[in-house]
């Protein structure tokens, strides 16, 4: 990555084990993309939930030379995201995909689906 990465935590304190998480996750992206540009990720904590804890929601914005991909993860659909690191495990999946989507559209490795010819 060209520029440092950047992680916001908003409604939680800061953590360290969490900052590491999304630091080693971060530093694989450039194995799927080698010009990656930059990243931020932002870990929020977003509502106390009486019965079910903290359902933290991830979002990563991936900067590459061409666009940008933001994949999020949010813990409303999933009770798994109770834990901080399973909501950002999952986020770095859904940017490790649309990372490597974007790396095979950028090659022209896409498939192209031919119409039928009309009678």
């Amino acid at each position: 990555m060209q520029r440092p990465l950047q992680i916001t935590f908003r409604g939680m304190r800061h953590s360290d084990a969490i900052e590491d998480h999304v630091r080693r996750r971060a530093a694989e992206l450039d194995q799927y993309y080698g010009r990656v540009t930059g990243c931020h990720v932002t870990v929020e904590a977003p509502h106390q939930h009486q019965h079910k804890g903290h359902l933290y929601s991830v979002r990563v914005d991936v900067r590459l030379p061409d666009g940008e991909v933001v994949a999020s993860r949010t813990g409303r659909r999933d009770h798994a995201h109770e834990d901080v690191h399973v909501a950002v495990r999952d986020a770095f999946s859904a940017a490790v995909r649309q990372v490597e989507d974007y790396a095979r559209r950028r090659r022209g490795m896409v498939k192209r689906h031919t119409l039928p010819a009309k009678p």
